[in-house]
């Protein structure tokens, strides 16, 4: 769709060739091109001359934009500048009055919130998405605020309930037939799992989360699984295992210029160092990553980098 409009006077086309582009090209974790068509769409969207191509793209391209440009940016390590494009996304839907551009920027909003780890944030922005998907009969949206709702309860302590939860909500989500997101929703299940000591069952979850990836080529989540799975390894005292698999994903977020999975592979790989008693391979590992960053260090993800990165000072 995009050659063909930018061959012609298709601004329509052109629009929804490079909405259809940022989403494809996130899930397959090429972030900085995803980035650059959805700030194209916001350029060249005016809901308000446009409206028609709400229905034609399953929602206001100016709020899909925003929404996923802000997981894309977290990606890119640019955690303040993800949120802000997270509540305009939310702001412009609600402005709009369409209920399923508000879903969709309510969901995505939680995703990247999940990811961010803000939780007194996360809950608000669950509760919404459930209101949301019940009060408009959305099955997909009602799917993901249960889980969600599940994630949230494992981080504030619930572990049991949070995992009912979180399976009721990933089988409900599978049965609506969507595929995207899978395996990042298998990951948080897994998440739980080792939280509650269930380390067999994380892993095979995350072992069918990297086998969903490789078949669907959405990779956006790859160097995540990988580390996940590190730890998880690390927990059955793998520590040969947990180091390959944390080069690994430094490697593939190198590759993506994910800078946030960077340093969390970083922040993995030099605990293990500084575990093993080699601290100064364990800063100049870390130093370099972290000192790379610009914004966000008031997020979780920041403070832990910053706290590992002074008691090995």
């Amino acid at each position: 769709m995009l050659p063909r409009s930018l061959d012609g006077d298709n601004p329509a086309g052109l629009i929804l060739g490079h909405l259809t582009s940022g989403r494809n090209l996130m899930f397959m974790g090429r972030f900085t091109s995803s980035r650059w068509h959805f700030e194209e769409v916001l350029t060249l969207y005016d809901p308000n001359s446009r409206g028609s191509l709400a229905h034609q793209a399953g929602g206001h391209p100016h709020v899909t934009s925003h929404a996923i440009l802000g997981v894309v940016l977290f990606c890119l390590g640019f955690p303040d500048q993800a949120l802000a494009q997270s509540s305009a996304a939310i702001a412009t839907a609600q402005q709009l009055a369409h209920p399923a551009s508000l879903a969709g920027g309510l969901a995505s909003g939680a995703i990247l919130l999940s990811l961010v780890g803000e939780t007194a944030a996360f809950d608000e922005r669950v509760s919404q998405v459930l209101r949301v998907g019940a009060e408009q009969g959305f099955p997909h949206y009602r799917a993901e605020g249960t889980l969600y709702l599940g994630w949230g309860k494992v981080k504030n302590g619930d572990v049991a309930e949070g995992l009912s939860l979180l399976r009721k909500g990933v089988s409900a989500y599978r049965a609506t037939g969507a595929v995207s997101w899978v395996s990042y929703y298998l990951a948080l299940l897994a998440a739980a799992c080792q939280t509650a000591g269930r380390v067999e069952e994380g892993l095979a979850l995350i072992d069918d989360a990297l086998q969903l990836a490789e078949g669907t080529g959405e990779r956006w989540y790859a160097a995540e699984l990988n580390r996940r799975k590190g730890q998880l390894l690390l927990r059955q005292g793998h520590p040969e295992a947990a180091e390959e698999l944390y080069r690994k994903a430094l490697s593939i977020a190198e590759e993506q210029e994910a800078k946030l999975w960077e340093l969390r592979a970083a922040v993995s790989l030099a605990r293990l160092r500084r575990d093993q008693d080699r601290l100064a391979e364990a800063c100049d590992l870390l130093a370099p990553v972290y000192g790379w960053f610009t914004e966000g260090f008031d997020t979780p993800d920041l403070k832990k980098a910053k706290a590992l990165l002074d008691e090995l000072r």
